[in-house]
């Protein structure tokens, strides 16, 4: 039995039939498994290959099976999805070798019956690739990019209307990617040329960040658990756009910060750093286990002015009625300026969802409003890219609390730039999508 298909074959399973992040049970089967370091980079190719590909998967098998795929038993199907995704995306697989180890993983999963039509429809495949040609030509483009680049259809419309067909193109790509590993120097603890020797020393690949003076870039890397400069807390993993959020807050020591949503903790433990770890930083979350999580990063980094606090984001005006000199509001979103970061959160996205979220992020913004003193500084971030989470909620917020006004937002980033608001895109700016915009409750 090949392992390293068995457990991609298992992972997948979890994602589609569990709602595991994919990362998560990929790591937790990885470190059960006693596979070589080939196999065990062949099994994540495959999990987020096939995670990512997703609904595109789907429509290719349904040129093949004459059946519905939810009639197909959830193991079998992802049999025929990595096999699938091998026969049309891997090119270093022999054809042969596809559509034979699949047959043997529905041996292990199945009967006779099922064993023949695995290998029917993987066959078939093979000899008829023309029959997965996906749609092209007059008013059928954007359905064409969807499945090339393996987004939703809606999303992709969605995308070809606000930056018209050729940046949607690009936007897609982009979230096809390879993302780059980031982290940001402690400066508690070392400076960015320090770190990066150390990096070296430990056998990883690194270079500066040109958006903030602590961003590293790792282009290879072994396993994080046992990469030095990290485990010991001289660096934190965190995106480079995310990195930008705690100059804009701009902490002073000796102040008071609220955090709102702060788990796992990269702006909290970073405005932290910037305060010389002098004063107080309370880190709100909702879940236990996050705060843990937090509690764990501080620890690591060295950190001991941050309170990680079971808070509601809702309620922290009524916990924290006007004693923070700054809050920042990291707000729940949709997500859809780090797609590339995560394989399966494409697909778990809906418009009905970015719909209802505006409401949310204001009931926080509005909440955290009251926890500020007058003078204090409001940050609102999201890692999304969609107008109705970012600039309307922020002009809907100015609207209703003619107390705050909107400063030069762009003014506070490590390399200025003019801008009220700052919006990152990928497709433009070459890194995840980002929006930052940063008010002032007026004194008296």
């Amino acid at each position: 039995m090949d392992k390293a298909r068995e457990l991609a074959c298992e992972v997948l399973n979890e994602v589609h039939e569990k709602g595991a992040y994919a990362n998560v049970a990929l790591v937790k089967h990885l470190r059960k498994a006693n596979l070589s370091d080939q196999d065990r980079r062949f099994a994540t190719e495959l999990v987020y290959g096939a995670v990512k590909a997703g609904d595109t998967l789907d429509w290719i098998l349904r040129r093949y099976v004459n059946r519905p795929l939810k009639k197909i038993p959830p193991l079998i199907r992802e049999v025929l999805r990595l096999g699938i995704y091998q026969l049309f995306y891997l090119d270093k697989v022999p054809p042969s070798a596809a559509c034979n180890t699949a047959v043997e993983l529905a041996k292990k999963y199945s009967h006779a019956g099922t064993v023949k039509f695995v290998n029917a429809v993987l066959r078939t495949a093979v000899r008829e690739p023309e029959k997965a040609a996906f749609p092209e030509g007059k008013g059928k483009a954007t359905e064409g990019l969807a499945l090339k680049e393996q987004h939703p259809y809606w999303l992709v419309k969605h995308w070809v209307k606000q930056f018209g067909f050729d940046e949607a193109e690009a936007l897609c790509k982009f979230d096809n990617g390879q993302p780059v590993l980031s982290v940001r120097t402690n400066t508690l603890k070392t400076n960015r040329e320090d770190l990066l020797a150390a990096l070296q020393t430990a056998g990883a690949a690194a270079a500066s960040s040109t958006w903030t003076s602590e961003g590293v870039l790792i282009t290879a890397h072994g396993s994080l658990d046992e990469l030095t400069p990290l485990q010991d807390g001289r660096c934190q993993v965190q995106d480079e756009s995310s990195m930008l959020v705690a100059h804009v807050v701009d902490p002073q020591p000796g102040e008071l910060i609220i955090d709102c949503c702060s788990a796992p903790g990269g702006k909290t433990t970073h405005i932290a750093a910037l305060m010389n770890n002098e004063g107080r930083v309370v880190a709100g979350d909702i879940y236990e286990h996050k705060l843990e999580r937090i509690a764990e990063n501080a620890r690591r980094l060295g950190i001991d002015i941050i309170e990680p606090t079971l808070l509601d984001a809702r309620e922290v005006g009524d916990e924290y009625e006007a004693m923070a000199d700054r809050v920042l509001v990291d707000a729940p979103c949709s997500g859809l300026g780090v797609l590339r970061r995560k394989p399966d959160a494409r697909w778990n996205k809906s418009a009905e969802e970015i719909a209802r979220l505006p409401e949310l992020q204001l009931q926080i913004l509005n909440s955290a409003a009251k926890a500020l003193k007058d003078g204090g500084v409001l940050v609102y971030s999201t890692c999304t890219i969609e107008p109705a989470e970012n600039q309307e909620v922020v002009a809907k917020f100015l609207a209703d609390h003619p107390e705050f006004t909107l400063e030069q937002t762009g003014a506070f980033l490590p390399q200025p730039r003019q801008a009220e608001m700052v919006q990152l895109y990928p497709q433009r700016d070459g890194t995840d999508g980002f929006f930052i915009a940063r008010m002032c409750k007026r004194k008296g």
